[in-house]
């Protein structure tokens, strides 16, 4: 009997590590119990448990992992394995209508949260779990809940442009600024640039011109490379030439601002402000109760420092922001200095036209 219980405990020390996958243990675990029926009614009967949360990828990855991942382990055993395949909107609904999702949590849009939500394919945010005073006023949503803010912003080759563009207008300039560009392939905020750089004003952008946004993207497309899908292809367009200016998110920007020596910069005027979130798949594999204590767990603010630190995540508890060197400021998108100059993005009105605009977008650039 106890030889069956250190084996079962072996098992799972294994597990946990990930050293044998989920299925590969319980079969194993079955074998064992089957074999051993006094193991069947002991304590040590014990299921490993992991979480998969999926990112954007690149820096992502460790960052969230050392970040979120190794503290959640050391407090509850439960390994939290990353995954960078990008959880955009589609995949996400792909996961749910498989009936078997392999992912749990998912960083996702609060605007893509809320429409797969209201179609049952996310959990309800547990939030007799999660803490709705460490989020900034108005950032928990049903389906959602905040746990960082980013921008979308102009970065830019410094050495082939030694003056600093100072909004939309400028990226849509190749006269002024010439050279190859490179956008976003999910359309996400770029409606919004193409509009700004038509000469609407910032506080009359929604609901946004979809026409007029798509005529000022199709009149633009030679001038752009690459549409990037992901953090790390948006860093290597601008880190390897192929573009001299981007619409990238703000924390790729200051990853490349370090990584270039200062060669790349950004600016934050006219950047449109989103934040991030996690949440659940309903129906995850590694149970609801275990990813609500790991969303809980990342409201921690020596945990959000570390995501700033790693990424330039600004974070989503305020009282985090007392733990920001002055010097590191200027790269917290959610710093007051930095958010005068910036639009937050609609998270309604993305919600209700997010699909459709996407589709149109999706032709426009593949054409």
């Amino acid at each position: 009997m106890r030889r069956d219980i250190d084996r079962l405990q072996s098992l799972t020390a294994h597990a946990l590590r990930g050293e044998i996958s989920r299925r590969h243990f319980t079969a194993l675990v079955a074998w064992l119990v089957a074999a051993t029926p006094l193991l069947r009614s002991t304590s040590a009967f014990a299921e490993a448990k992991e979480l998969v949360l999926v990112n954007w990828g690149g820096d992502a990855l460790t960052a969230y992992g050392e970040a979120y991942g190794a503290p959640f382990e050391k407090q509850t055993g439960i390994v939290v394995k990353m995954d960078g395949s990008g959880p955009t909107e589609g995949a996400i609904a792909t996961q749910f209508k498989s009936g078997k999702p392999t992912w749990d949590l998912v960083d996702a849009d609060p605007f893509s949260a809320i429409a797969l939500g209201k179609q049952g394919m996310l959990e309800p945010i547990d939030y007799a779990v999660v803490d709705k005073s460490k989020f900034r006023p108005g950032f928990g949503w049903e389906y959602a809940a905040s746990t960082y803010f980013f921008s979308y912003v102009i970065a830019y080759d410094s050495n082939a442009f030694p003056t600093a563009p100072t909004g939309m207008a400028d990226f849509f300039d190749v006269q002024k600024f010439p050279g190859k560009r490179s956008l976003y392939k999910w359309g996400a905020a770029m409606w919004e640039a193409a509009l700004l750089a038509d000469g609407v004003a910032p506080d009359k952008l929604y609901p946004l011109d979809l026409k007029r946004a798509h005529d000022k993207i199709a009149a633009f497309k030679e001038n752009v490379v690459s549409y990037w899908g992901g953090g790390a292809e948006s860093q290597s367009v601008l880190m390897n030439g192929e573009a001299s200016m981007a619409l990238i998110w703000s924390t790729r920007g200051g990853l490349l601002e370090k990584d270039s020596g200062g060669q790349i910069k950004f600016i934050w005027d006219q950047g449109i402000i989103s934040p991030g979130a996690l949440a659940v798949l309903k129906g995850n594999p590694g149970g609801k109760e275990a990813a609500m204590k790991f969303i809980a767990s990342a409201q921690d603010p020596a945990r959000q420092l570390i995501m700033f630190e790693k990424l330039g995540q600004g974070p989503a508890n305020p009282a985090t922001d007392a733990l920001i060197p002055s010097d590191q400021k200027r790269f917290n998108p959610v710093d007051p200095a930095n958010m005068t100059k910036q639009i937050a993005m609609d998270m309604n009105w993305y919600a209700d036209n997010y699909g459709p605009a996407l589709d149109q977008y999706t032709k426009i650039i593949s054409a």
